[in-house]
């Protein structure tokens, strides 16, 4: 709660009192920049910006608003110049070298994993009375890359509402719209992100669940055996195999079989994977060691996107440079 005390303390310059303020939303601010951004390292960017943004604006916070609507409007507003800045400066995507057939091919979405350590004191309870989405469901992959394919005013409406939670009234006076606009956008952003989401998913285990465990460890076990049959019998029929930004999508048991046997389980190269967890999801560190090499190298990230008893999606991220937030080892020694 904050109080008249704590409030002028930090206006007369007290960073401890300023802390107070504002240590109690950073996780959530965090996963604000990072639902609209699709970068952790973006994400981080944009907190420190916010708090930053706050400290030199604070004896501009005239207490009409919440702390904590304060914050989001200042962060929220930060990641959309972000976005238009980025716009200006064109990404190249990379391209894999011969890959097999796709499926099909996509646009490419630039989204990175989170690290559900980071997830760590976020309440679980919807944020608001208005929030359609909860704290997991708000970070899964299939959400976040959905989400990035909205354009920026229609996302950060989105986020608002049925993240965040907050009434149309107050996100219209934090976006400086108009209500009228801001349920306009909202009513077109639900509807795209329904398109785009995996429709009729069974519902998946609860996070760390004795059943989620014992799938998670069938696939890093058959992974590291080189078994691709068994891999395979862990899928769903429809399953997908993605590595964003590649535009290439690999769907079907057949099709992520030929990816698997061309790239990972090649004549003479071994696995092994370190378990994580990333947007609430299991997830493994891909390490690979060539014959004759003395450790194994970090090549990716693989996350699982578990549907009743079986995986429905295996997303790979190969950036390294996206993977340090998970403090992975960069080598793994190899037992002789």
């Amino acid at each position: 709660m904050v109080t008249a005390g704590t409030l002028a303390r930090a206006r007369a310059g007290d960073e401890q009192a300023f802390r107070e303020l504002t240590d109690p939303y950073r996780g959530e601010l965090l996963a604000h920049c990072y639902q609209i951004l699709g970068s952790v390292a973006d994400a981080e960017d944009m907190l420190q910006e916010t708090l930053l943004a706050a400290w030199r604006g604070l004896t501009g916070f005239e207490g009409r608003s919440s702390v904590r609507a304060w914050l989001h409007r200042i962060a929220v507003n930060g990641c959309l110049n972000a976005l238009r800045d980025r716009s200006r400066r064109p990404r190249e995507v990379p391209m894999m070298a011969e890959p097999p057939q796709p499926t099909r091919m996509a646009d490419p979405v630039w989204v990175e994993p989170y690290p559900d350590v980071l997830l760590d004191g976020l309440p679980d309870a919807a944020p608001g009375p208005e929030a359609r989405y909860d704290t997991k469901e708000a970070v899964e992959l299939a959400f976040v890359t959905a989400l990035q394919h909205l354009p920026p005013g229609q996302r950060a409406v989105l986020v608002l509402r049925d993240v965040l939670g907050y009434p149309a009234a107050e996100a219209a006076v934090m976006l400086e719209a108009t209500e009228a606009s801001v349920k306009g956008a909202l009513q077109r952003a639900r509807a795209a992100l329904q398109a785009r989401l995996p429709a009729g998913r069974d519902r998946a285990p609860a996070p760390g669940s004795p059943r989620e465990r014992h799938l998670a460890g069938r696939f890093a076990a058959a992974v590291e055996a080189g078994d691709i049959d068994a891999v395979l019998t862990l899928l769903t029929g429809d399953a997908w195999l993605t590595m964003p930004p590649l535009p290439v999508w690999f769907q079907g048991r057949a099709a992520i079989a030929t990816w698997l046997s061309t790239w990972i389980f090649t004549p003479g190269r071994q696995r092994r994977l370190l378990p994580t967890r990333a947007n609430g999801s299991p997830a493994f560190g891909l390490y690979l060691r060539e014959a004759g090499a003395d450790v194994y190298q970090l090549i990716g990230l693989v996350v699982l996107g578990v549907e009743g008893e079986q995986i429905g999606s295996l997303v790979g991220f190969l950036d390294l440079s996206s993977l340090s937030p998970f403090a992975l080892p960069p080598t793994l020694p190899h037992m002789h």
